[in-house]
C-alpha cells in the first residue's frame, strides 16, 4: 500500500471508531436512564439480569471501540513518525495485505501469531 492510501485506510477506521464511540455511549446513556427509572430489581427480577447483561455488553463494547481509536490514532502517529508499516516487536515491515486488512496493525503476522500463542515452553 502506499502512503495516501495507508492515511484514507486509517482516517476511515478512525471516522469508524468516532461514529461507534458516539453511537454506543448514546446506547449506554439510554440503558442507563431506562434502568434509572426503573423500578427492577436486577438481582431479583428476571428482567433485572437482562437490563445488568445489557449494559455490560455495551460498555464492554464501549471499550473496545476507544480502544480501537487509540490503536488508530497510534497508527496516524507513527505514520507522522515514519515508523508506520514497522513491527514493534521484531523491526520487519507489515505485510500490506495485514495492514489492508488491519490499517492499525502494530506487529507483522509472524509476531502477532506467537503473541496469542503464549510463551513458548
Amino acid at each position: 500500500m502506499d502512503r495516501p492510501a495507508d492515511d484514507a485506510a486509517l482516517q476511515a477506521a478512525r471516522d469508524r471508531a468516532v461514529e461507534a464511540i458516539a453511537s454506543l455511549s448514546d446506547q449506554l446513556a439510554q440503558i442507563m436512564a431506562a434502568s434509572e427509572s426503573s423500578n427492577a430489581d436486577d438481582e431479583h427480577d428476571p428482567e433485572g439480569a437482562t437490563i445488568a447483561f445489557e449494559r455490560a455488553q455495551v460498555a464492554a463494547l464501549l471499550g473496545q471501540a476507544q480502544g480501537r481509536l487509540g490503536a488508530v490514532d497510534r497508527a496516524l502517529g507513527d505514520m507522522g513518525s515514519g515508523a508506520y508499516g514497522r513491527c514493534v516487536t521484531c523491526g520487519d515491515p507489515i505485510g500490506a495485505e495485514r495492514l489492508e486488512a488491519r490499517p492499525d496493525a502494530q506487529t507483522c503476522i509472524s509476531c502477532a501469531r506467537r503473541s496469542t500463542r503464549g510463551p513458548q515452553r
